[in-house]
């Protein structure tokens, strides 16, 4: 991948800041002018695809956690992960696969089954 796919517009550029939320959804640009000085606190950069496509709680999470640790440690960006799996073995997600996705022997009987 070249540096022109990664930082221009497309599936995996067009980088935003999570924790700079513009009104209607929209996400300010990735980075700052300079750190000292700004009114922006710490950005945390996905793309834009990836912002979209999390959950609100999710974005305040990740933000969070970055801003949580010391930044610039040995002249290094701070890393975290921007989902973060559940101890238990992956994200908790809900399936909704209709009728008996809970009870399967209780499935609703149709026609076809």
């Amino acid at each position: 991948m070249s540096l022109k796919e990664w930082f221009g517009k497309g599936p995996k550029g067009d980088w935003v800041d999570i924790g700079a939320p513009k009104k209607g959804g929209k996400f300010q640009k990735c980075g700052r002018a300079k750190a000292s000085g700004s009114k922006r606190k710490y950005p945390k950069c996905v793309p834009r695809s990836k912002a979209k496509s999390m959950t609100e709680g999710e974005r305040r999470s990740a933000v969070a956690r970055k801003r949580a640790k010391p930044q610039g440690v040995g002249g290094k960006p701070t890393n975290v992960k921007t989902i973060v799996k559940k101890a238990s073995g992956g994200e908790v997600r809900r399936n909704h696969r209709g009728c008996g996705a809970v009870m399967s022997d209780r499935r609703k009987r149709t026609r076809y089954s």
